[in-house]
């Protein structure tokens, strides 16, 4: 049992960490998109680079920040349900939840990326757009870290509905002791 507490806390700090630096992303994208809208309206001018850099950045947050987001408990479910349920049947419905809908979903995005990714990779693909970013490549490689950030989440969350069904919530780290 300890050892799931110790994987729990290590994903758990993990995606906290990638959620404060993704929250740092969310600035820098805002920022760069009122400067695009800034050069473009009161200056008459664009650049393909800047514009694809906000959109770049509101990907790798989207991608890299959803572990974090299941962390917190931000994605969507059927909370009217969820809510009123007993911490034991939400430990059962998040496990049968991660086991077989999250984990195979995420294998078979890693799976079906895979490909892609590498053909990326061979030819450093850049933007299309004149212009535009080079290191393309890169940016389709978070959909590897989406992947893992989000499945070792999902792991984690798991392993705190195992707790909670062996009867072993005094082991669960504090902060999550609301949540699971």
């Amino acid at each position: 049992m300890r050892v799931l507490v110790g994987f729990v806390r290590a994903v758990d700090g993990l995606n906290e960490w990638a959620g404060r630096i993704m929250a740092w992303l969310t600035l820098v994208t805002v920022l760069v998109c009122a400067t695009v809208v800034l050069l473009r309206y009161a200056f008459s001018m664009g650049f393909v680079w800047l514009q694809e850099l906000y959109v770049w950045t509101y990907a790798l947050v989207f991608m890299l920040g959803a572990g974090y987001t299941l962390k917190r408990g931000g994605h969507v479910r059927v909370d009217i349900v969820y809510a009123n349920m007993s911490r034991r049947a939400r430990a059962l419905v998040d496990l049968i939840g991660t086991l077989l809908f999250l984990l195979p979903w995420l294998a078979v995005v890693a799976f079906v990326s895979w490909p892609y990714i590498g053909a990326s990779w061979d030819i450093f693909e850049a933007s299309a757009q004149t212009g535009g970013m080079p290191g393309l490549f890169l940016l389709k490689t978070a959909l590897l870290g989406f992947c893992a950030l989000l499945g070792l989440q999902g792991l984690a969350v798991a392993a705190r509905s195992l707790l909670v069904l062996k009867g072993r919530e005094d082991l669960l780290p504090p902060a999550d002791e609301a949540r699971a």
